[in-house]
């Protein structure tokens, strides 16, 4: 049997825009909790957080801003930053969200490459100062008309706009669910970031049917640490809990364990996000046992692969028993695979799940023939999700979506005889040592059932006899004697193939991070390159 597979066709997908969506749940909805910021103590019912985005929709038609033109928010997850992406959609404005931790040559490559005509900003964010460097480089953006710091006067003026019901109508009537709505930028690891460009279609339909397969209805209250600059906070995140009428709750502007705990405590979430490192941070707290967690039922871990043992102490221990596992990228708006609360428990901890609904998945070799399930190569996928393309990067774009419409990953997965995925690491990382092709993934599973370690991370790092060697980046549990390569290979003995034993060992920290909670394993890799000295 090959490896494809289609997702079902129910339920049927949402042929409108996101503005008429909203409008839906406010009608249905609108007495209900629609958003609650922990930080500030504020929260909106849905009819009044509908009202707040009318307002800021509005202003922005009077300041100029209308259909296809570029907006930029930059700012940490805050009430603000909601309101402005729902605002945005209901005049089908461009929301192009710019990565938090931007410095100034980032930003300034974003705002012309998208040629972004306004921008609404954070004063500041931990050691960013947004302000400055907007005033850096705005003499260097030619399309940059209009700048707004949240919380200014000029943001005043714009969140007590009288709301104009006629402009608003007049320029939703032209607007179309297949018009692009949202522009994200990519953190590639080489060269400049690629602006995946998503439309109305794209993120509506995902956000929902994400929430379809957690169960969500109205009762439903999700705690969203992750940031809403990237798909996870914005459409699996606000999008999911508004197509159903559920709360969207925003523990702190930045993540922080011990908040994002405490919200779900005070608040009594149903739902809890986070990549994996996430996770195994709230599970590290000192006092987790200090926080009440019952209310919890499902969640999502996403972002990067799941840990099996992190995601059998999220169920255990955090009352999360429903809780799936998400797969995705930006380009795919972004779930394309997604584990269920009726897939048996080991299902849940070992794969990704199956195909979503209206997707199609394959999985193709070098030549991209499908090969037979149970081998692995490059995971495609196909559907209402893959994005209309890379901003203003046509080259790019066809380098990434093939003539048939398939989404190239290079993510290296295998597909099981009942569809279901394991992803076991980016093309781009796979390790050959000795013309061995060794998936880092693979290594990390089993580094995590050592007693001692908490996290790990495996690289290549060059090597003059192999080609490539191991190196694994450690983080252990407090009071551990941190484990050596020769520690390690007893551990690993006769249960692993002898390539596959990690021949460096290093103990870290912390690893180095993207905004998202990705590790930049690319900067583990040189760290790694410079403490042998280059190598061999």
């Amino acid at each position: 049997m090959l490896s494809y597979a289609s997702g079902v066709a129910e339920p049927p997908l949402l042929d409108e825009t996101i503005g008429a969506n909203l409008a839906r749940t406010v009608d249905a909805f609108g007495d209900r909790d629609a958003l609650i910021e922990c930080a500030t103590g504020r929260r909106w019912t849905y009819t009044e957080f509908h009202e707040a985005t009318r307002r800021i929709a509005t202003a922005l038609l009077h300041r100029g801003v209308g259909p296809g033109d570029r907006v930029g928010i930059w700012s940490p997850n805050t009430a603000e930053w909601a309101m402005i992406q729902y605002a945005t959609a209901q005049i089908g404005a461009v929301l192009v969200t710019i990565n938090p931790a931007y410095r100034t040559e980032e930003l300034h490559y974003v705002l012309n490459q998208s040629s972004i005509a306004m921008v609404l900003s954070a004063a500041s964010f931990r050691t960013s100062d947004y302000t400055a460097m907007l005033g850096a480089v705005r003499d260097r953006c030619p399309h940059l008309d209009d700048v707004v710091t949240v919380g200014s006067p000029q943001w005043v003026d714009i969140a007590e706009t009288a709301v104009d019901v006629d402009a608003l109508h007049e320029v939703q009537a032209g607007l179309r669910p297949s018009d692009p709505i949202n522009i994200q930028y990519t953190s590639g690891t080489t060269g400049f970031p690629k602006g995946a460009t998503l439309t109305h279609t794209n993120i509506l339909n995902n956000g929902y049917l994400v929430g379809e397969g957690l169960g969500y209805t109205e009762a439903d209250r999700v705690c969203i640490p992750v940031p809403f600059y990237h798909c996870f906070g914005m459409v699996m995140g606000n999008l999911a809990c508004t197509s159903h009428g559920a709360a969207m709750v925003i523990p702190a502007p930045g993540f922080d364990p011990a908040e994002s705990l405490e919200a779900v405590a005070a608040q009594r979430c149903t739902s809890l996000y986070g990549v994996p490192t996430m996770f195994i941070a709230e599970l590290s707290l000192p006092n987790f046992g200090d926080f009440d967690l019952a209310s919890l039922r499902t969640g999502i871990m996403a972002g990067s692969p799941c840990p099996e043992q992190v995601m059998r102490n999220v169920i255990d221990r955090m009352h999360m028993s429903e809780v799936a596992i998400c797969y995705g990228m930006t380009e795919t708006s972004p779930v394309s695979t997604q584990t269920l609360p009726t897939d048996s428990l080991d299902r849940r901890v070992s794969t990704v799940g199956r195909v979503g609904p209206h997707l199609e998945i394959q999985i193709v070799d070098e030549a991209g023939a499908q090969v037979e399930r149970g081998m692995p190569g490059e995971l495609c996928t196909r559907g209402y999700s893959v994005m209309a393309g890379y901003w203003n990067d046509p080259d790019k774009t066809a380098e990434a979506i093939d003539a048939d419409g398939w989404m190239h990953t290079g993510d290296i997965a295998v597909m099981d005889d009942d569809g279901y995925l394991s992803v076991t690491g980016r093309i781009k990382d796979m390790v050959i040592r000795g013309g061995e092709n060794i998936y880092p993934r693979e290594v990390e599973e089993f580094l995590y059932t050592h007693p001692d370690i908490v996290d790990a991370q495996v690289v290549g790092v060059a090597d003059e006899k192999y080609g490539e060697e191991l190196m694994a980046w450690i983080r252990v549990a407090d009071g551990a004697r941190p484990p050596t390569a020769e520690s390690l290979r007893v551990f690993f003995g006769g249960q692993v193939a002898h390539q596959k034993i990690p021949r460096y060992v290093q103990v870290i920290d912390e690893f180095p991070m993207t905004v998202t909670g990705k590790v930049r394993k690319v900067d583990l890799r040189k760290r790694g390159e410079d403490l042998l000295g280059g190598g061999g």
